[in-house]
């Protein structure tokens, strides 16, 4: 994924969806807490293994 133009390196304080700080998927730019990502993974192309 390509960064967005501003967009700051290093850890940040929450999820870009919800604001929450636990549980947070920093990998390959996301940046969402578990339960966000759990929302928004089939649309993104994520798929669930078992």
């Amino acid at each position: 994924m390509a960064r967005d133009h501003g967009e700051e390196i290093g850890r940040t304080n929450g999820c870009r969806r919800c604001g929450r700080s636990r549980g947070m998927i920093r990998r390959h730019g996301l940046r969402l807490c578990r339960q966000c990502f759990r929302d928004v993974a089939p649309s993104i192309g994520f798929k669930k293994n078992s």
